[in-house]
């Protein structure tokens, strides 16, 4: 076997290392909520408590990315993956042994901040790794492939482990899967960082905007509770607002700024952020109102409603996987992405026409093979888009601003349409089934509504000939394979 072989073996077996790290971070996003009733009787907990267990994830997670893949950059990409993979684990262990609701929520944060340093680290090492093109185009797909289905595959091991091994498992299951990531890291990840003498660390913009993001998605996350009108509510608001307008004034007056706001100026990756930001604010109130229209209208048990989720996600991996490089590698990733949101789009209107009596097959597995393909369509590209014209320096920056785009997104997805349910659920007196039905109903089609808009974002803001440029440097990398010395140009440290 020459050194060529070697070399081409180990990159692409470093990715399925770096995608099952991004599982287990996708997972703990959904994989604890299926828990949640069995872990208020442990503790005792109230349902405020509860709702933080998930939320201070969500919190640190989106809190630090931009924190996160900064380090990535100038630590080193390998350090800095293997410190999130350690924090990670560590708080998914000890989380499991929590003696009180607290200590877990504490962990919690621990595995949010894990995996804040973590996924940008993986994704920028995924963009100095493999070639611009064909190479790089399949490597999102995989990446892709994973983040859409790791919400899912969450549900349903969530219900699987809480009712046959304990609610403890939904956190030690990643033990040793990060165990596996940690003895594999050294043999198949090169380290990749800057040159030492740019190692200069924006101390007062990485505190102002870890500050402003984290405020904005605890905002987001209290609102609905708090009421969108109120002081708390405006006051917050406006703390996040003076907190990015800080950040702004601090970042163009440093030497050496935390996020470069130059990079904004690559219309790919402005254009990719902000569909990143819609596609976020879609999947993840999309899979909470499916399991509360399974669970509380159709009366599927926890488990059940897990596995109903399975075809769709399948769509979503399956597509991801194959069509989503090639169609991408074809068309460019601005066709791909606007298809996908229109059929995201789709899907989701046709959810807004469930009925009360409605039935797996109609209301959830055909809409949901349809928004199931958009999603396998939006991932791919997406994460192209974001790293389309970037330095090699700024990889993990880049990666820290898609990743925080999903995250906010989310989070005010979740947040606003939410609202939008429980506003048409306070119209009904008594909660049965058409009354829920119509809320979350309601939900969905506000959701088709902002895939429209993002839809819009991507036809107009992404530039059809910077896409179609991406094209043609795939297709000359068809016919100009790079040598392995030549397939990485950034310094090697």
């Amino acid at each position: 076997m020459t050194f060529e072989d070697v070399h081409e073996r180990r990159r692409w077996y470093g990715l399925i290392l770096l995608c099952a790290a991004q599982f287990i971070v996708v997972l703990d996003g959904s994989v604890i909520n299926v828990a949640m009733p069995t872990i208020g009787q442990a503790f005792g907990a109230d349902q405020q408590a509860l709702t933080w267990v998930v939320s201070a994830y969500v919190l640190a997670f989106g809190g630090f990315l931009l924190l996160g893949g900064r380090l990535a950059d100038l630590l080193g990409r390998r350090r800095m993956f293997v410190v999130g993979l350690v924090l990670f684990g560590v708080a998914s262990l000890v989380g499991g042994f929590a003696g009180s609701i607290e200590v877990l929520i504490a962990t919690r944060v621990v595995q949010g901040f894990g995996a804040a340093i973590l996924s940008p680290a993986a994704m920028s090492i995924i963009s100095v790794t493999f070639h611009d093109g064909i190479e790089r185009n399949k490597a999102y797909a995989a990446w892709g492939a994973v983040g859409g289905a790791g919400g899912a595959a969450g549900v349903v091991l969530g219900g699987v482990l809480t009712q046959y091994a304990g609610w403890q498992w939904v956190l030690w299951i990643n033990v040793p899967i990060v165990a596996g990531c940690l003895l594999l890291v050294v043999p198949l990840l090169a380290e990749r960082r800057t040159a030492i003498s740019d190692r200069v660390f924006d101390f007062a913009g990485a505190t102002t905007v870890t500050a402003a993001l984290t405020l904005l998605v605890y905002t987001l996350i209290e609102a609905p509770a708090w009421g969108w009108g109120s002081i708390r509510t405006i006051g917050s608001g406006a703390g996040v607002v003076v907190l990015f307008a800080a950040f702004v004034i601090v970042e163009r007056r440093s030497r050496e700024p935390l996020v470069d706001l130059t990079i904004f100026r690559i219309r790919s990756l402005t254009g990719a952020n902000l569909a990143g930001t819609v596609a976020g604010g879609l999947v993840v109130p999309m899979f909470f109102f499916l399991s509360l229209y399974l669970q509380n209208v159709l009366r599927y048990d926890a488990i059940t409603t897990g596995l109903c989720l399975v075809p769709m996600c399948v769509v979503t991996f399956g597509i991801s996987l194959t069509l989503g490089s090639a169609l991408v590698t074809k068309w460019g990733y601005q066709p791909v992405l606007a298809t996908g949101m229109a059929l995201l789009g789709v899907g989701l209107a046709w959810f807004g026409r469930a009925a009360p009596d409605g039935s797996f097959a109609v209301d959830v597995l055909a809409p949901g093979l349809v928004a199931g393909a958009g999603l396998g369509l939006v991932f791919t590209p997406l994460f192209v888009a974001a790293a389309t014209g970037v330095d090699w320096h700024r990889a993990g920056l880049a990666s820290g601003l898609i990743n925080t785009s999903q995250q906010i997104g989310g989070a005010l997805g979740l947040a606003v349409l939410s609202s939008v349910t429980f506003a048409r659920l306070d119209q009904g007196n008594v909660a049965t089934a058409e009354t829920l039905t119509d809320g979350y109903t309601a939900a969905f089609n506000g959701a088709a509504v902002v895939a429209g808009i993002g839809l819009l974002v991507t036809v107009t803001v992404i530039r059809a000939r910077d896409s179609r440029a991406h094209v043609e440097l795939t297709r000359r990398s068809r016919t100009t394979i790079p040598t392995p010395a030549t397939k990485s140009r950034e310094p090697v440290s």
